[in-house]
């Protein structure tokens, strides 16, 4: 089986290296990213296969579930033995599919605490803002972001679903590290902020970096390259997502050990620059609704 170390390594913050290819630990909850998966021996099946096939990066939240993902990280792995669990926090839920974001200095201090205890750790190596708090002071959220930083609760800082003034604005309160905004091959309205973190050194953490929306249809071009190279419609687009960008770290979720091992596969997928640039082309068509 092919591992993740094929998608090559970067280093978040300068200093924590991980594989490229990471592990979005999402699905592994029930409908609605809400309550306990149907399935919890192959959730926890998933959560033990990740480091085996060399995926040392695994992507949380505390909303999952909520509690429900960073409690089956806990169980399937601790202790974290060259594995960085990356959490985030600023979201409430108040039922399946529902998702209310929260900023206040206290409630993301709980956020963090409570990760901590969940994931039995002594320091979070990556926490990510879930959300930005529109109803919210945005300093105030980045100032008890940069408190627990300096406190020593969070090694390193990220952002979620935010623009290029956003990412400058937190700047001034602690080094950004790592941002997560939807991006694939069909959904580009990300495109400035990937092309800041790259200029920046800022990992780009693309969620639901499988989709391609009409693209993935049965003859078409996306179709053709995958029977070409003998792989499936989603690990090309995931090996479009690798290419794109060396600061980019996708991470696929799924709750199927066989699926897990399908996307790592991709890592391996060696798209040519006329697949890569023709790929490039019809992506933003689709997303541009041409």
């Amino acid at each position: 089986m092919t591992v993740a170390t094929a998608s090559g390594t970067f280093k978040l913050g300068g200093d924590l290296s991980v594989n490229r290819l990471g592990f979005g630990a999402m699905r592994i909850t029930g409908p609605g990213i809400w309550g306990e998966p149907e399935d919890r021996d192959e959730a926890l099946r998933v959560l033990r296969r990740v480091p085996e096939l060399g995926i040392n990066f695994i992507d949380t939240a505390d909303a999952y579930g909520p509690d429900v993902s960073e409690d089956l990280i806990r169980e399937a792995l601790h202790p974290y033995t060259d594995v960085v669990i990356a959490t985030k926090g600023g979201q409430t839920r108040n039922g399946p599919g529902k998702w209310v974001p929260l900023g206040r200095a206290e409630y993301l201090r709980q956020c963090v605490l409570m990760s901590l205890r969940r994931l039995n750790v002594e320091r979070i190596d990556l926490w990510q803002l879930h959300r930005i708090d529109s109803k919210t002071d945005r300093k105030e959220q980045f100032q008890v972001i940069a408190d627990m930083q300096r406190e020593g609760l969070i090694r390193h800082v990220g952002l979620s679903e935010v623009s290029v003034d956003e990412i400058k604005a937190a700047q001034e309160f602690f080094p950004v590290v790592s941002v997560q905004n939807l991006y694939n091959l069909a959904a580009r309205q990300s495109e400035a902020v990937l092309d800041y973190c790259e200029a920046e050194n800022i990992a780009f953490i693309p969620w639901f970096p499988l989709a391609a929306g009409n693209l993935a249809k049965e003859g078409g071009l996306l179709d053709q390259i995958a029977k070409r190279l003998g792989a499936t419609p989603s690990q090309i687009a995931l090996a479009w997502v690798l290419k794109r960008s060396p600061v980019m770290l996708p991470i696929p979720g799924t709750s199927k050990v066989k699926h897990l091992e399908e996307n790592t596969a991709a890592a391996s997928i060696n798209l040519s620059d006329e697949d890569f640039h023709q790929l490039d082309e019809l992506g933003w068509k689709e997303y541009r609704g041409k």
